[in-house]
């Protein structure tokens, strides 16, 4: 059964009253309700619960407009999802966030950049999201570490380079799994760890061995699954078991492969 049709959420409006018979005369879709539109408790623009709002706009989507202004910002942000477009330029200054998170999902990418600037990261986050990638190096700076991650998945690879040294730690990881050469070979001297790791994974196999020496035996594991020559020679006498173990295995695919 739909939760939003269980009997123990009761239906109530965003004030705390209770929706019933009479509150339901009242209501400005009364005739919905006559015609079977719209039903207290599961399908209502009246209630506090969004899911039941939810449901009255996408039934009655040609609603939606008309409660753009409404005090409740639960009511404006389910409305935006179903109003026209061209309505929604006014909510991307909106004073809840929860309303100007629908409006980044819809709006067109004119409008979109305007909000780059949005005081919360959930809806930079959105912005990083969705808009054009040329236009990302605008959050390349950005606050919030989730927002220049979002930017990181998203930045034109010749851009990458700016967040090469970011604070964050998952930024970079972000980075190292989409810079090209030569911008990855600036990552093999990456503090982490994590990052070096993914560097290995990618580095072109000739310069692999920037990395045999490397100080953590993860790393060096990486490495000993795809070097050759000198470099696997080296890691066959590796201080750690597995990443001596590793380096024998591949030197025995590498002598089953050449006959």
């Amino acid at each position: 059964m739909d939760a939003a049709s269980t009997d123990d959420i009761p239906a109530i409006d965003w004030q705390g009253r209770a929706i019933d018979a009479r509150r339901c005369a009242a209501c400005e879709h009364a005739a919905l309700r006559a015609e079977g539109g719209c039903e207290p408790g599961r399908c209502c623009a009246q209630d506090v619960y969004a899911r039941r709002i939810d449901r009255f706009f996408r039934t009655h989507p040609a609603l939606a407009n008309g409660c753009l202004a409404h005090p409740y910002f639960e009511r404006r942000a389910i409305a935006a999802r179903y109003a026209d477009i061209f309505r929604l330029g006014p909510l991307m200054h909106d004073a809840d966030e929860t309303v100007r998170l629908q409006v980044a999902l819809r709006v067109p990418q004119r409008l979109l950049e305007t909000m780059l600037g949005d005081p919360h990261r959930e809806v930079r986050i959105r912005v990083a999201q969705r808009i054009d990638a040329t236009r990302l190096a605008a959050l390349v700076r950005d606050p919030d570490y989730q927002v220049r991650g979002a930017v990181a998945r998203r930045l034109p690879e010749a851009l990458l380079p700016l967040l090469m040294n970011d604070a964050d730690l998952q930024v970079r990881l972000e980075v190292a799994r989409r810079a090209p050469m030569p911008g990855l070979w600036r990552l093999v001297g990456d503090d982490a760890a994590e990052v070096r790791r993914v560097v290995a994974e990618r580095l072109p196999a000739p310069l692999l061995d920037a990395l045999v020496g490397d100080p953590d035996w993860t790393v060096r594991w990486e490495v000993a699954g795809r070097a050759s020559g000198a470099a696997l020679q080296r890691l066959l006498h590796d201080a750690e078991p597995d990443v001596r173990e590793r380096a024998a295995q591949r030197l025995r695919e590498r002598e089953t492969a050449h006959g």
